[in-house]
């Protein structure tokens, strides 16, 4: 062989040597729970909650500490984010179904079906990657079966409780600890006992929803079950990327979790929050007849609230113990340095705040939520204060694994923001209520509007982040008032809410 065609051999091998391998696709470990308010991690914000594994996130990841859901057609304002969230749409666009719409007095606007956009799960599916679902779906057996793989036991939106005479709900309207009620009695099912299904194979070899089936195990303990035999089985084995959708009931009610979680809480030991109230100034919209805020008697007793608070604690405390077995799992998978873990809430909770216990409303600590993202080359213990919605997460993760973002999708993704690239988020976030309440937020001011019983409120967030001062009525704030109006004018077209707000100077303080 001539030493030209050796060199030239040679020089080939070497350059196919030192051609970089194509970069695997990266994992998601997507941890959702359940109405649990940005105000309840230790490591962020709440001296009083332990929460070493999330606060593990925290430290390991990035942490975007203002973002918000859209809002809900529903008092099931967890439907209505879940839509949003695996579809990427907006809350108007979501659906079609006309009671929905009727609830936004928007009767006869033309959206698109959920069915009819590509979903989250399905998008990745359809790029290579194997996805599973344990835990709370809230969304169509449809929507589960074209988004995921493989699911076990599936649950669902939340667990109604018995107690032993076979009455429904008495963990309704406590507001002290003398009630036969207590949170670690299997007797009183709910949590308890859940009712699950999983994705099996038809005679066809058909996708399909298994049989419904009981299982008595705290629906925290059995979905962090699924997802270790998940890690442990499937994941561990397969070549391919993974996505794992793992949706915790916790800390919704029913509030129930094991005695020693209970007993780190005594009612003594938990403050009563600045913005306590033992009523809502005015009806936010069905005041009485909502079941988040029927857990409690009016008007509200700070014992009350203790009470409440304390078994909210117990369960998050419960549920962060399940997932350091689910983080632990990954660890020993071999695929934890490949896995983007990103953890949020579907929305917050009031529970005592304004006088109020649900997430019916428009003030932060129901509509903000943690999100907390962390993975291969992102920046620890970084901190983004830009505003974002919770939503963003569909066309993130496709940005992450390097996969076009379909054009359904409404909800930008937080990539730049991630990677500290470039600027990001949302200038204004918009909240809606069924007919009942609109709002806009800055970074400096709230506003929200009250249709039905014409009230307004006008927040300063910089001086009063508990929102406890309503400015609408004070003269030197009016030119912001109106600003703020003609802003959440401009986002309800944006949006295509087609709600009719009377003129700003038409409503009470």
């Amino acid at each position: 062989m001539k030493i030209s065609h050796v060199i030239a051999f040679v020089g080939f091998s070497m350059l196919i040597s030192c051609s970089p391998k194509e970069q695997p696709k990266p994992n998601f470990l997507f941890i959702f729970t359940d109405d649990q308010t940005n105000e309840s991690i230790r490591a962020l914000n709440n001296s009083e909650v332990e929460t070493p594994n999330i606060d593990k996130l925290v430290e390991g990841g990035v942490t975007f500490t203002h973002c918000f859901n859209q809002g809900s057609w529903s008092g099931a304002v967890c439907v209505a984010s879940r839509s949003m969230l695996i579809t990427g749409q907006t809350v108007f666009k979501v659906t079609e179904n006309k009671a929905y719409l009727s609830n936004f007095g928007l009767e006869g606007v033309k959206t698109e079906k959920i069915t009819e956009v590509p979903l989250w799960g399905e998008v990745l599916s359809q790029n290579g990657y194997e996805t599973f679902c344990t835990g709370k779906w809230h969304n169509t057996p449809y929507a589960l079966l074209k988004g995921f793989d493989k699911g076990k036991a599936v649950g669902g939106g939340f667990y109604e409780t018995f107690d032993k005479n076979g009455s429904k709900e008495p963990g309704y309207g406590r507001s002290s600890p003398d009630s036969e009620w207590k949170p670690w009695d299997k007797a009183f099912t709910g949590h308890w006992t859940p009712k699950v299904n999983d994705i099996v194979n038809n005679s066809d070899g058909e996708k399909v929803m298994g049989e419904a089936y009981s299982v008595n195990q705290h629906t925290s303990e059995l979905y962090a079950d699924k997802a270790v035999e998940y890690l442990e089985n499937d994941a561990k084995n397969s070549d391919n990327p993974f996505f794992m959708f793992v949706a915790f009931n916790a800390p919704h009610d029913p509030r129930q979790s094991p005695k020693e979680f209970v007993d780190k809480y005594p009612l003594s030991s938990i403050k009563v929050p600045e913005n306590y109230l033992d009523e809502h100034p005015f009806d936010q919209g069905e005041k009485e007849t909502l079941r988040d805020e029927i857990l409690m008697p009016f008007p509200r007793t700070k014992e009350g609230v203790q009470l409440h608070r304390s078994e909210y604690y117990a369960m998050i405390t419960h549920l962060d113990q399940q997932m350091g077995r689910i983080l632990a799992a990954l660890e020993k998978s071999g695929k934890a340095e490949n896995t983007y873990i990103i953890f949020s809430s579907d929305h917050g909770l009031a529970l005592g705040q304004h006088g109020l216990m649900g997430k019916q409303n428009q003030y932060d600590h129901s509509v903000r939520m943690p999100l907390i993202i962390k993975g291969p080359g992102l920046e620890k213990g970084k901190k983004v204060s830009n505003k974002v919605y919770l939503q963003s997460i569909f066309a993130t993760t496709c940005d992450l694994a390097s996969i076009k973002t379909p054009e359904t999708v409404e909800f930008k993704s937080l990539n730049g923001l991630l990677q500290g690239s470039g600027p990001g988020g949302e200038d204004l976030i918009f909240g809606t209520y069924k007919a009942f309440q609109r709002m806009i937020r800055s970074d400096e001011y709230k506003l929200i509007i009250y249709p039905e019983v014409k009230k307004i409120q006008l927040f300063d967030l910089i001086n009063d982040p508990k929102e406890m001062n309503n400015l609408a009525g004070k003269e030197e704030y009016e030119n912001v008032k109106k600003e703020m109006m003609q802003q959440l004018l401009l986002k309800q077209k944006e949006l295509g809410d087609y709600l009719v707000l009377d003129p700003v100077e038409d409503y009470d303080i």
